[in-house]
């Protein structure tokens, strides 16, 4: 119970990965910027520092905040339209069947063998299969907004970090170069970092449809007979077939 509780999606971590990337990014050339400047103007490393020291922190911050009021919203907006969609199914009972199986229509699936899909997805998991179906929801797994707000403020300190070592540490006549070259390496482990991280496989979702009919042993279709196919027989079928994601819901809640 707890692995399944603290477990992640994939949406989820693409998020914090989505705000540490940008946050990096923003907190190193940010910092470049203005130690450059300071620099410039003069060759006194405490002025340096503070200048350079002042701007990583309010970027940090200025980062945090602005990742924690965009997911914030994005949240809000994905619980009201769960919202709106289950006053839609209390007003009209067939909404939800009628939405789901014009999906799998729309995706190539005949309209027997979609309706049969729909009735087995609605029977347990109503609200549930449907926001999944039309906005790739789930309810529950909302992104996090502390999540993005703390991986952009790490990821923003910490890259401002290596141009303003350089800056500060390197004799003076390689001080620009160097912390061009700091910069440059700070930039290249971002992204090699984030190409690094967990989500080789399952990054790459990608919107297979469900092919347009559905053989029945003997170049039968599933739906071409009056009778439903037996259960057993149905999620072989589809399990043989190319899936997109509300494909493998659907046979992991039958």
């Amino acid at each position: 119970m707890k692995n399944s509780k603290n477990k992640q999606t994939l949406e989820q971590r693409l998020n914090k990965i989505r705000a540490g990337v940008l946050g990096s990014n923003d907190g190193i050339l940010t910092v470049v910027g203005v130690l450059f400047s300071t620099a410039a103007a003069t060759s006194n490393n405490f002025l340096i520092l503070v200048a350079g020291f002042s701007d990583l922190l309010s970027c940090a911050f200025s980062m945090a905040a602005g990742e924690y009021a965009s997911v914030s919203a994005q949240r809000e907006i994905e619980r009201a339209v769960i919202k709106i969609e289950q006053r839609k199914i209390d007003r009209d009972k067939n909404y939800a069947r009628k939405t789901i199986a014009r999906n799998y229509i729309s995706w190539g699936v005949n309209r027997e063998t979609a309706y049969f899909i729909a009735d087995e997805l609605i029977q347990k998991h109503e609200i549930e299969s449907l926001v999944s179906a039309k906005y790739t929801l789930k309810i529950g797994e909302y992104v996090n907004p502390w999540g993005a707000a703390f991986s952009s403020l790490i990821s923003a300190a910490l890259g401002g970090l290596f141009p303003l070592l350089a800056m500060l540490l390197l004799p003076g006549h390689l001080k620009f170069a160097g912390t061009i070259v700091a910069t440059t390496f700070a930039v290249a482990l971002t992204g090699s970092l984030a190409a690094k991280l967990p989500v080789r496989a399952t990054a790459k979702v990608v919107a297979t449809i469900v092919p347009a009919n559905l053989r029945w042993p003997g170049n039968k279709s599933i739906a071409s007979s009056g009778n439903k196919p037996p259960k057993a027989a149905l999620i072989k079928e589809l399990k043989a077939a190319p899936m997109d994601l509300h494909t493998r819901r659907f046979l992991k809640y039958i």
